[in-house]
């Protein structure tokens, strides 16, 4: 009798034993679910934020109030615009000030966002302007320095004239296809992934083109005769045409011969920039988790060069982009090479009703590639739909939302934050300078909880 009672105290011991660690196997599994799956992204653009990133208590700071709101992620800008860093690198320039603050080359803004956040539970990733190489209302950035001749050249108005000069464009931007210029880019891409083994990911920003009248330099001529296998005779006229058949000077452009090849052609240098970056960031670090921020008008984001679509993903066979899709350029499609997607949902009506009500364009349509159409893309509800068709679910979809989109009248703010939560896998505030100068935080926040309801 004694030994039954111990052999069942025995049993009954790895009974207990097993279900308890069942049960901790399923709470750990839940938790990394939770955590896996808190898709909440804030944004700290380098400039806005300069001032106030300055110092690490404001970074603590904010860090625990994203975190209080239910955000898992922030996204942190050190690239800018300029091209210039906010770390210490031997390869591009130190931004050691803006406006009249200035920092120390040794001062280590990710470093504390990365060491803060960490502790907090927070995943920290770096944001990098990629092909942008200047502010032209500062005359500041490497094209102003030392990289004039990587600068874009744009058919403008019927001229050919160098990005720099055209001032009412504040975004200098590079030719994507120049190798050299490609070269500099992963060599920067990878000197971070070195410098910062513990940062969690990456999102690269402006990937992409200028807009449709860029580039137009011979390099990208001969890149693309080469290409497609043709000669063009009459350039940039072959490929984009300011003039009509008398010579005069339209309003607006028009594709011409060999229009919808060269926007092929563009999209492949893209796509083939973003693969050759993802295996050499995956290279230094298996685990970093690799992002992309793009517009979500896909409909005219061809017009930058880019496709962030599925591979699988054919627009030829949609009619209404049979007007310049070809039938490879589903080729061009990159999502996955991404491990996280942004989609620029900057959008002032919200619900594809919203867009059958209205009766005109509604809200700023200042963004590159957009145009003004009243369309369901250009809501939240409808701009999130066709993200989430075209990536085919190879990647989670973080609807973005820009505060100042609603510039004027914050009362659309709240529920777009909450369609976007609704519509796609997480949300993207971008920009926490928005939220303190307009005291938005508890709109964000109600915002956020209507979408949990």
């Amino acid at each position: 009798m004694h030994d039954y009672y111990n052999l069942y105290y025995i049993e009954m011991r790895l009974i207990l034993t097993t279900i308890i660690t069942a049960l901790a196997v399923i709470s750990c599994n839940s938790a990394d679910k939770s955590v896996a799956e808190n898709h909440n992204y804030m944004w700290f653009d380098c400039e806005a934020n300069y001032a106030t990133l300055s110092h690490p208590d404001s970074i603590q700071f904010y860090l625990a109030k994203c975190k209080d709101l239910g955000f898992g992620n922030v996204v942190v800008d050190v690239k800018s615009i300029m091209g210039e860093v906010l770390y210490d690198s031997e390869i591009a320039p130190y931004m050691g000030d803006w406006e009249g603050v200035e920092r120390p080359r040794d001062y280590d803004m990710l470093g504390y966002f990365i060491e803060y956040g960490h502790e907090m539970g927070l995943k920290v990733f770096g944001s990098l302007n990629v092909f942008a190489g200047g502010h032209n209302y500062f005359d500041r950035g490497v094209v102003y320095m030392d990289k004039a001749a990587w600068q874009s050249i744009c058919y403008h108005n019927g001229k050919l004239t160098p990005i720099s000069e055209i001032k009412s464009n504040y975004n200098c931007m590079m030719n994507p296809s120049n190798p050299e210029v490609q070269e500099y880019q992963i060599e920067i891409l990878k000197e971070f992934a070195r410098k910062y083994p513990e940062v969690d990911g990456l999102i690269f920003d402006r990937v992409r083109y200028d807009g449709i009248t860029a580039d137009f330099s011979e390099l990208s001529k001969k890149q693309f005769e080469e290409y497609a296998g043709v000669t063009v005779e009459n350039f940039p006229e072959d490929i984009l045409s300011w003039y009509d058949e008398n010579g005069k000077l339209r309003d607006s452009w028009v594709p011409g011969k060999h229009g919808k090849k060269w926007i092929e052609w563009r999209a492949t240098v893209i796509h083939d920039f973003v693969v050759k970056a993802h295996e050499a960031l995956k290279e230094i670090n298996p685990d970093l988790i690799i992002g992309d921020y793009t517009g979500a008008w896909y409909p005219t984001y061809w017009q930058l060069g880019v496709n962030w679509a599925s591979k699988d993903y054919d627009p030829y066979q949609v009619p209404q982009y049979q007007a310049w899709a070809t039938e490879d350029y589903h080729k061009t499609g990159y999502a996955e090479m991404l491990d996280i997607y942004m989609t620029g949902l900057y959008y002032t009506l919200i619900t594809k009703d919203d867009v059958d009500k209205a009766t005109g364009v509604v809200g700023q349509r200042s963004e590159a590639g957009m145009d003004n159409s009243l369309t369901y893309c250009y809501s939240v509800e409808g701009g999130a739909e066709i993200a989430k068709e075209i990536t085919k679910g190879v990647v989670p979809v973080i609807g973005s939302i820009y505060v100042e989109q609603y510039l004027g009248d914050f009362t659309p703010f709240g529920p777009a934050v909450t369609q976007a939560l609704k519509s796609t896998d997480g949300v993207m505030i971008f920009d926490i300078v928005h939220l303190n100068k307009h005291k938005l935080w508890d709109e964000l926040e109600q915002a956020m909880k209507n979408a949990e309801n």
